[in-house]
C-alpha cells in the first residue's frame, strides 16, 4: 500500500483520536459535578495521551491531490475502530486499574455497542468511569451511523451500500448529498437522545441514571449504572420508555432523515420496519402469554416482562429486566434465537438484521414456485425494488460468514476451557452484539470478568468483528489487499 494512502487514513485516525481525547471532558465534568476530584488525574492523562497520539498522526499533514480507492477504506475503517477501542482503555486501566486484558476489552464492548462487561459493584463505582462507558456507547452509536453515511460509501457492506444494498434501494436517494444525509440523521440521534432523557426522568429515575441509560437503550448498548440493570428500577414507565428508546435505536436512521425532510410515511411504509415490529410484538403476545400461565403474575406485568427483555435481546441491547434464564429451557432458546435476528439496517443494532430474514423468505418462495411452474418467470422483490444477482450474493456471503464466525469463535472458547454453552452463546452474543450469553457465567445475573485472558481476547475480535459486518476485517487478511 503506497505511503501518501497510509498518511491520508493516519490523518483522518488522528481526528477521531482528538474526537476522543475531547468526549473525555465530559467524564471530567460529571466528577467535578459528583465533588470527586480527586478522580480527574485518571481521566486526565488519558486525555493527554489520546489528544498528543491524534495530533502527532495529524501533524504530518494530508497529502494533496491523493485519494482514498474503496479498498483503502476498508483499512481506514478497520484502524479507526481499533485505535479507538484501544485509547478509549486508558481510563478503565488508569482509574480502575484493569488489566489491559480486561480494559480493553470494556471499551470495546463499548464502542461496539456490545454490552458484553467484565466490571460489577456498579452502584457504588465512580460516575466517571459509568458515564464514560454510557458514553462510547453513544458514540459507537453515533459514528457507526455517521461514517456509514459520510465516510464509507464504497463499502460493499457498509456506507451507503448499507442502505442501498441492504434495501435493494439502488434507483431512488432520499437526499442529493451523503453529507445532508449524515447531517439529518445526527440531527434525529441527538434529538432521540435528549427526549428519551427527558422521559426517563419523567419516569422515575434520576437525571444521571436517565443520561446513562438513554445513552445506552439508543445505542443498543446495554451498559447500566447498577449489576440489576434495569431491574433496580420497579417504575412500569421506565421499563416502557426504555423499551421505546430501544426500538427507536433499532430502526433505520436513513428513515429517520426523510421524515425530517418531510416524507412522514417513511418509516411506515417501509418493508423491513414493518417486519420487525411484527416480529417482537407476536413475540410480546406469544411469550407473554405462555410467562403468564407460568407464573402468578398479572398478565399486564408478565406482559412487560417478556416485552421488555425480548425487545432487550432482539435488539441486542443487552439490558435485564431480571434473570431470563430461570424462566425455563423454551423462554432460554427464544431468547438465543432472538438474539440472531437484531434489528434493522441502517440502525445500531447488530444481528443479522431483519431485511435478511425477509429476503431468504423471497428467495425460498420464489424456488418453491419454480418447482411447481419450472417455466415460469417469477418476480423477486424486496420493498418495491428488484432483488438482483449481486445483491443476493452479498447476503448470502455475509449470512454464510457471520454464522461461520460464531462456530469458530465457540470452538476457539472451548479450547481455553469454557463449557460449551458458555462458548456458544458467548460468541453468539458478542458477534451478534447482544452483550450478555446464557448460563450462570455470562448469563444477564453475570459478567464476563472471570473468562480466561485468552477468551477475552477472542470474544473482543468477535465484538469488532460484528460491529463492522467481518468481511470488512477478513478482507485484511488477504495477502492481495497488501499488493499495488
Amino acid at each position: 500500500m503506497a505511503w501518501p494512502t497510509l498518511r491520508i487514513i493516519a490523518f483522518i485516525n488522528g481526528i477521531f483520536l482528538l474526537t476522543l481525547a475531547i468526549s473525555m471532558a465530559v467524564p471530567m465534568l460529571t466528577l467535578v459535578l459528583f465533588s470527586r476530584p480527586d478522580e480527574l488525574n485518571a481521566f486526565l492523562w488519558s486525555s493527554l495521551i489520546t489528544f498528543v497520539t491524534g495530533v502527532a498522526l495529524i501533524a504530518q499533514g494530508r497529502p494533496k491531490d491523493v485519494q482514498l480507492r474503496p479498498r483503502d477504506m476498508y483499512l481506514l475503517t478497520v484502524s479507526s475502530w481499533v485505535l479507538v477501542g484501544l485509547f478509549a482503555s486508558l481510563p478503565f486501566m488508569f482509574s480502575l486499574h484493569l488489566g489491559i486484558t480486561d480494559a480493553v476489552f470494556e471499551s470495546m464492548s463499548g464502542i461496539t455497542a456490545t454490552g458484553a462487561t467484565v466490571l460489577s459493584g456498579l452502584d457504588s463505582m465512580s460516575p466517571g468511569i459509568l458515564i464514560w462507558r454510557s458514553l462510547l456507547h453513544w458514540l459507537g452509536g453515533i459514528g457507526f451511523i455517521a461514517m456509514a453515511v459520510a465516510i464509507l460509501p464504497m463499502l460493499r457492506i457498509g456506507g451507503m451500500r448499507l442502505f442501498q444494498t441492504e434495501s435493494s434501494d439502488r434507483s431512488e436517494k432520499i437526499m442529493p448529498r451523503s453529507h445532508m444525509v449524515a447531517k439529518y440523521m445526527v440531527a434525529a440521534y441527538v434529538g432521540i437522545s435528549l427526549l428519551g432523557c427527558l422521559a426517563l426522568w419523567i419516569a422515575g429515575m434520576g437525571l444521571f441514571d436517565a443520561i446513562n441509560h438513554t445513552m445506552s437503550a439508543i445505542a443498543t448498548g446495554g451498559f447500566s449504572t447498577s449489576d440489576q440493570s434495569v431491574g433496580k428500577w420497579t417504575e412500569p414507565a421506565v421499563h416502557w420508555v426504555t423499551i421505546v428508546l430501544m426500538i427507536l435505536g433499532s430502526l433505520p436512521f436513513v428513515l429517520f432523515a426523510s421524515m425530517l425532510r418531510g416524507n412522514y410515511k417513511a418509516l411506515i411504509r417501509d418493508q423491513q420496519v414493518r417486519g420487525f415490529l411484527a416480529i417482537l410484538l407476536t413475540t410480546w403476545l406469544l411469550l407473554g402469554t405462555w410467562y403468564y400461565l407460568s407464573t402468578e403474575l398479572h398478565w399486564l406485568e408478565a406482559i412487560r416482562h417478556v416485552a421488555f427483555n425480548t425487545t432487550s435481546i432482539m435488539t441486542t441491547t443487552g439490558f435485564a429486566l431480571g434473570d431470563y434464564t430461570l424462566w425455563g429451557g423454551f423462554a432460554g432458546m427464544l431468547f438465543f434465537y432472538l438474539g440472531f435476528i437484531g434489528g434493522c439496517s441502517g440502525s445500531t443494532a447488530g444481528g443479522l438484521k431483519i431485511f435478511r430474514f425477509q429476503v431468504a423468505y423471497v428467495l425460498l418462495r420464489a424456488n418453491l414456485l419454480q418447482l411447481i411452474h419450472p417455466r415460469a418467470v417469477i418476480k423477486q422483490q424486496y420493498n418495491r425494488h428488484h432483488l438482483d444477482e449481486d445483491i443476493v450474493r452479498s447476503i448470502l456471503t455475509f449470512s454464510f460468514f457471520f454464522t461461520i464466525t460464531i462456530a469458530v469463535l465457540a470452538l476457539g472458547l472451548t479450547l481455553c476451557g469454557l463449557d460449551w454453552i458458555t462458548a456458544l452463546s458467548g460468541a453468539a452474543s458478542t458477534v451478534s452484539g447482544v452483550g450478555p450469553g446464557m448460563g450462570p457465567i455470562i448469563g444477564p445475573a453475570g459478567n464476563f470478568s472471570s473468562l480466561p485472558d485468552m477468551a477475552k481476547w477472542l470474544l473482543t475480535f468477535g465484538m469488532l468483528l460484528g460491529r463492522l459486518e467481518i468481511l470488512t476485517v477478513l478482507v485484511l487478511m488477504l495477502p492481495a489487499f497488501w499488493r499495488h
